[in-house]
C-alpha cells in the first residue's frame, strides 16, 4: 500500500509540474505497474464471476419459467376436471329423473289392469 501511496504522491507531483523531474526515482512507476496488473487479475477474475453468476440466474430463470408454466398447465388440467365433474353430476340427475320415471311407469303398465278390474 505504500508503494501506491508513494505512486500517488509522484503522479500528483507529476500533474503539478509537469514533467517527471520531480519523482524520487524513475522505478516507482513499476510498483505501479505491478498493482495495475493485479487490478487487471481482479477484473478478469471479477468478470468470469460476475459471467458465472449471470449463466446461473439464467438457468434459474430457465427453470422458474418451466415451473410456471407446469403450473399454468396443471391449473387447466384442474379446470377440464371441473368441468367434466359439473357434466357428469348434471347427466346423473338426469338419468335418475328419468329413472324414476320409467319406474313409475312400469308402475302403472304392472298394475293399471288390475286396478281397473278392481273397479268393475
Amino acid at each position: 500500500m505504500a508503494s501506491v501511496d508513494a505512486t500517488k504522491s509522484c503522479l500528483d507531483s507529476i500533474s503539478q509540474v509537469g514533467s517527471f523531474s520531480t519523482c524520487k526515482t524513475v522505478y516507482a512507476f513499476i510498483k505501479f505497474d505491478t498493482f495495475i496488473q493485479r487490478t487487471k487479475n481482479q477484473d478478469t477474475r471479477t468478470q468470469w464471476t460476475i459471467s458465472k453468476l449471470n449463466n446461473e440466474l439464467y438457468e434459474v430463470h430457465q427453470i422458474m419459467t418451466h415451473n410456471v408454466q407446469e403450473v399454468l398447465g396443471v391449473g387447466e388440467k384442474l379446470d377440464q376436471v371441473s368441468q367434466m365433474s359439473n357434466r357428469l353430476t348434471s347427466k346423473s340427475r338426469a338419468y335418475a329423473d328419468k329413472a324414476r320415471d320409467l319406474n313409475q311407469q312400469a308402475l302403472i303398465r304392472k298394475w293399471a289392469p288390475v286396478a281397473m278390474l278392481c273397479r268393475c
